[in-house]
């Protein structure tokens, strides 16, 4: 099938891009106490000039005790890290890209014992005070990335981090207006930190919101096991202000429910009306669990890919790994040098090129 059309320009409000190709967004932890250095800058710039539509930064983490799990996430608040930011942006523009900063939080997840020394934060041990506090970071954060010149913001509310944890009813025991018994009524914390951010940044402001049904805790959960329960978790989330639903599988081409080949993507689609992009092992063969054993390097052909967004089951496509191993994707995908792909490599995932 011809890949002619992920090479269709994409408008919506503030937001015009080149292409249907999304970077995504992509844990490197380089970023020395959260400072992003040169060598950050220059990994963004080489996937910008390689014509990647929209590239989706790295989770950067918000002004919270313990946000982050790893030190050298990058920060998205503060003298230090925002100045750094602001070079990484104005290379992107430099090299003709869009870019958009994934803001998040990662709640209870921790990955080492000795870091972050501090306690870490959920839905079961925030205070009404601390989720004000919260949300107020969050808009802090949005209203950093609209005066740098982001073209976009990301909300990271997917894969068992904090705003996903108050999704799901194994991780939100709360009995007060932010827990609740349906996934409908769980929507309400990330609700408000939708709306706190749409008012830091503007009507016309691009906001995108991650999701997942799979958690990094559970590889198999689902929240929504209907069409009507995922209606009642993503209105609410376009009501608040989301306005592009970025909806992550492990595999894109896996069907959402039975009955229909549509994937996430496609019934979040069709139930919001909103632009969404689709993820999930997008230029690969294998799923992204196989690359922590260094698998997953056969590379796919698209035609199943290229066969939903001619349906147009969705907006934009998302890329992962194929990205890391070799940052003329985009490029070689556009003409037509299929063969000179690079294969992806586990070690890319440790490095920054």
């Amino acid at each position: 099938m011809s890949a002619d059309r992920l090479f269709t320009p994409f408008t919506y409000k503030n937001l015009t891009l080149k292409n249907r190709i999304v970077m995504a967004p992509m844990t490197r932890a380089k970023s020395p106490d959260g400072v992003p250095t040169q060598e950050v800058v220059d990994y963004y710039s080489r996937r910008a000039a390689s014509e990647v539509g929209l590239i989706l930064s790295e989770g950067t983490v918000i002004e919270r005790p313990a946000s982050k799990n790893l030190k050298d996430i990058p920060n998205f608040y503060g003298e230090a890290a925002l100045r750094e930011w602001k070079k990484v942006i104005d290379e992107v523009h430099r090299q003709g890209g869009k870019m958009a900063p994934q803001i998040w939080h990662v709640g209870d997840s921790r990955m080492s014992e000795n870091y972050p020394a501090e306690p870490m934060e959920s839905p079961s041990k925030m205070t009404l005070a601390d989720i004000e506090a919260t949300i107020a970071a969050f808009a802090a954060s949005a209203k950093s990335a609209k005066d740098l010149g982001f073209d976009a913001l990301e909300i990271h509310g997917a894969h068992g981090y904090l705003i996903d944890q108050f999704f799901w009813d194994v991780t939100n025991t709360r009995t007060d207006e932010y827990g609740g018994k349906t996934l409908n009524a769980r929507t309400k914390f990330a609700a408000d930190v939708i709306k706190a951010m749409r008012a830091a940044v503007g009507d016309d402001f691009t906001i995108i919101l991650r999701l997942s049904q799979w958690k990094g805790q559970d590889y198999t959960a689902k929240m929504a096991l209907t069409p009507a329960e995922m209606e009642g978790w993503l209105l609410p989330l376009k009501e608040a202000g989301v306005d592009i639903f970025h909806c992550s599988q492990r595999r894109f081409w896996e069907p959402e429910f039975e009955g229909s080949d549509l994937n996430f993507a496609g019934w979040a689609k069709k139930i919001t009306g909103q632009p969404t992009i689709t993820v999930g092992s997008v230029g690969l063969k294998g799923d992204f669990l196989s690359a922590f054993k260094g698998e997953g390097s056969q590379k796919d052909d698209l035609s199943e890919l290229l066969r939903r967004l001619d349906r147009e089951d969705f907006d934009l496509v998302a890329v992962g790994r194929a990205l890391l191993s070799d940052h003329q994707w985009v490029k070689k995908i556009k003409e037509g040098k299929t063969g000179e792909l690079a294969d992806f490599s586990a070690a890319s995932m440790q490095v920054l090129y």
